[in-house]
């Protein structure tokens, strides 16, 4: 799908551009491609250079949600964009390996991701609407979803919550949050699972935050966080999901002792990225 946009920051009669998405889903850490379209305006324009952005619709600290950058690539170098010229930039670029995954089974969670383009063009820079981007999950997270949903529990929400998880390898400025309802095996011990996904480039780490339902004299219920690391697939991947998760689920709610001598988790907020990062910050469209 092909967002318009009417001229910037150039004016009125300046260049307009576009960016369109090859068909299909991604997979975090995989190949995006496409193009970026810009037809030139009543006059010719200097284009320095076109910059490729992730963006995501994030839930900030407090109310509302904001649009976050978590990724820039420089696709195009310097050129001359004549009047009424059409000129096409291609691109393939590498998504972040903790990019949300946005669908299951086709089916979408809900989430706003995109990809706008962005020529410098005499100093100033016009933006494409985002394209919609569509990322599906790796292999791992696909199997321990569908773990989730043998074992009986369902799928109740899905967002991005802005901050990270301490005590992790958490690089972007957001994290996705999967809550999960649970089975009648732990209703009366769990109110929601939170879960959430941290891939690198060969293994993948989950995170599970568990709801619990508090007793009579506990005054109400209290999270916990646990975290495991897997495989992203091959061999040495498990045999068995189900027993796998089955096992985080009871490690996670039977024995927070062994939780709170891991090592201390909680939700933080983001930290400045270091340079040779993908850039992450708070933008608008």
């Amino acid at each position: 799908m092909v967002f318009k946009r009417q001229p910037g920051p150039l004016g009125v009669g300046g260049p307009t551009v576009d960016t369109v998405l090859d068909a299909g889903a991604v997979r975090p850490g995989g190949t995006l491609s496409g193009r970026v379209e810009l037809a030139g305006g009543t006059a010719g324009h200097d284009v320095e250079q076109v910059v490729l952005e992730l963006v995501a619709r994030v839930e900030m600290p407090g109310d509302g949600a904001g649009v976050v950058a978590f990724g820039r690539y420089p696709v195009g170098g310097a050129f001359r964009l004549a009047a009424g010229e059409r000129r096409e930039v291609p691109f393939s670029v590498r998504l972040p390996w903790e990019t949300p995954v946005t669908e299951l089974r086709g089916q979408p969670l809900g989430l706003t991701l995109g990809v706008r383009a962005e020529p410098a063009a005499g100093g100033d820079g016009d933006r494409s609407d985002p394209a919609p981007l569509r990322v599906a999950p790796l292999p791992a997270q696909e199997a321990v979803l569908e773990a989730f949903e043998q074992l009986g529990f369902g799928l109740r929400s899905a967002g991005l919550e802005h901050g990270r998880i301490g005590g992790t390898g958490q690089r972007l400025p957001f994290r996705q949050e999967i809550g999960l309802t649970p089975s009648a095996r732990y209703a009366h011990q769990l109110d929601e699972i939170e879960l959430t996904f941290l891939a690198v480039p060969d293994a993948l780490e989950v995170v599970l935050e568990t709801d619990k339902r508090g007793g009579p004299s506990s005054g109400g219920g209290h999270d916990a966080l646990s975290r495991f690391t897997v495989p992203h697939t091959g061999p040495a991947g498990p045999q068995d999901w189900d027993d796998l998760v089955d096992g985080w689920i009871r490690e996670s709610v039977e024995h927070r002792e062994s939780y709170d001598c891991h090592a201390v988790f909680g939700h933080e907020s983001p930290a400045p990225s270091p340079p040779s990062t993908p850039s992450a910050s708070s933008t608008e469209l």
